[in-house]
């Protein structure tokens, strides 16, 4: 797939890093010259200019690009740039810092597809690590959506089921798996859960409850 990152900085940066290593194409756009140097070196397509300009973003061919992220730390240029996305038929993920106010969520919700926080992502990656335990909640991807990580235990009513047979709650997914003592990749329909694995579920906060049932059984678990 083919994504457009506006901003290198902190979040742009590991944002583009992990697309890359999953093997899409990714173009970023920032307007800090050695950004676009350090981008480059990187290995990535980078144009210095404004992000939230649509020549600038057509230059890196938005047009066809299944995603746009605006990742900057200023919220005029990542809501300028998921319009110019949003235009050419773009999924659009938008930045926001945690302090903005809730009427300033609602005004641009609406007019993208996602909305991300990163504080929120980096504390919830401290709690895991605190309080750890099978069932781990990993980020809050947005105000209903989060990633969870699950340790598969012996007893889990998962154990020999492929992963398309598990009956997850509707407003769950597994978007990763992975043996124990191996890394987690995108699992194949056919792929079979056994005791030990760990799997990565994207799920809706309503539907949390139906996950740990799904795959840790009745048992009480710590929940991160």
């Amino acid at each position: 797939m083919k994504f457009v990152i506006v901003g290198y900085g902190r979040v742009g940066m590991r944002t583009a890093r992990i697309l890359h290593e999953e093997g899409h194409e990714v173009t970023i756009v920032d307007n800090d010259p050695e950004k676009v140097k350090r981008a480059r070196s990187a290995g990535f397509e980078a144009v210095e200019g404004d992000g939230g300009n649509e020549s600038v973003l057509e230059s890196v061919g938005v047009e066809t690009a299944d995603a746009l992220a605006g990742l900057t730390g200023d919220l005029n240029t990542n809501f300028a740039a998921c319009s110019v996305g949003t235009h050419h038929g773009c999924r659009t993920v938008m930045r926001i810092d945690d302090d903005y106010r809730e009427d300033i969520y609602k005004k641009y919700a609406d007019d993208v597809d996602e909305i991300i926080y990163p504080e929120r992502l980096g504390a919830a990656g401290a709690k895991t690590a605190l309080l750890g335990g099978d069932f781990n909640l990993v980020a809050d991807l947005t105000e209903r959506l989060q990633l969870t990580t699950i340790t598969v235990r012996e007893g889990s009513p998962a154990i020999g089921k492929r992963v398309s047979e598990v009956d997850l709650p509707s407003g769950a997914r597994i978007y990763a798996h992975g043996a124990a003592g191996t890394s987690m990749t995108i699992p194949m329909p056919r792929t079979t859960i056994e005791a030990g694995d760990r799997v990565a579920v994207i799920v809706e906060q309503e539907s949390v409850e139906g996950v740990r049932a799904a795959l840790l059984g009745s048992e009480e678990r710590n929940v991160a």
